[in-house]
Formats: C-alpha cells, sequence, structure tokens
C-alpha cells in the first residue's frame, strides 16, 4: 500500500494586479507632481540679484541665449556683428526716443555676447539699459 499522496506540480503564477496597481499610483504621482511652465523662442536661465521693482516705462526686450543667439521682442535678429545688432536696434526704436532696452541675458551666456549688447544699444543711442534677474528664494 502507497500512503503517500502525489500532489501535482502546480506551477508559478504571476499576480498583474499589484503591478498594474503599483504603476498606476506611480503615473498619478508623476502627473501630480509635474511643474508646467512657459516656454519663450530662446531657453533663458536668469541670474540672480537683489533688485527694486521693475521699472513700467516701455522698453524693448533682447533676449541672449547661452549660445550666443540674440532675439529682439521674440524675434531672432541675424547679429553677424555689433553694427548689424546696432541696425536692428536702431529700427526698432524709430520714432521712440525714450525707449529703454532690457537685456534677458541667460546666465551661462558668455560675458561677450552681452558686452556685444551693450555696445550696440550705444550705437544705436540707447540711453537706458536694464538688466532682467531672478529674484533670490
Amino acid at each position: 500500500m502507497n500512503f503517500h499522496h502525489h500532489r501535482a506540480h502546480d506551477e508559478p503564477e504571476i499576480n498583474l494586479i499589484p503591478l498594474i496597481d503599483v504603476l498606476l499610483v506611480i503615473l498619478i504621482f508623476l502627473a501630480a507632481s509635474t511643474s508646467f511652465t512657459r516656454h519663450r523662442q530662446l531657453q533663458v536661465a536668469l541670474p540672480q540679484a537683489q533688485a527694486q521693482a521693475p521699472d513700467t516705462s516701455p522698453f524693448l526686450e533682447l533676449a541672449i541665449s547661452r549660445d550666443g543667439l540674440y532675439a529682439l521682442d521674440g524675434h531672432f535678429v541675424d547679429a553677424a556683428d555689433d553694427a548689424s545688432l546696432a541696425e536692428s536696434l536702431r529700427q526698432a526704436v524709430s520714432g521712440r526716443p525714450d525707449i529703454a532696452l532690457r537685456i534677458d541675458a541667460d546666465g551661462q551666456a558668455t560675458h561677450a555676447a552681452v558686452v556685444r549688447a551693450l555696445e550696440a544699444a550705444r550705437l544705436a543711442h540707447i540711453g537706458k539699459v536694464h538688466f532682467l534677474t531672478q529674484a533670490r528664494p
């Protein structure tokens, strides 16, 4: 007599329901923690500084990217040299002698690119130049 029962070897199963639950929780967490930011044509990381309230007078916005590209009021400017950048600024300020130039330079932009913008502003006879910065937290 054989008293030993032979059990059938059950193959292990993978239960997918807990895996799906964990993935849904991760997906909900990622969706809830995503930040939505406004994108500009040029990605500019502004340096930080303590400053007063911004001036409300009319201004032209000159953005300088880390690659040395220039955008005047959201439009790319062909700035092969100081004279061409100054000519673009001159055309933009024509008829508005009291307008200021606001420079939004990326924190990684070269010093030469910023000085080039200042020289072009001088050649275009723009007397007021402001720099945009981020407030320190």
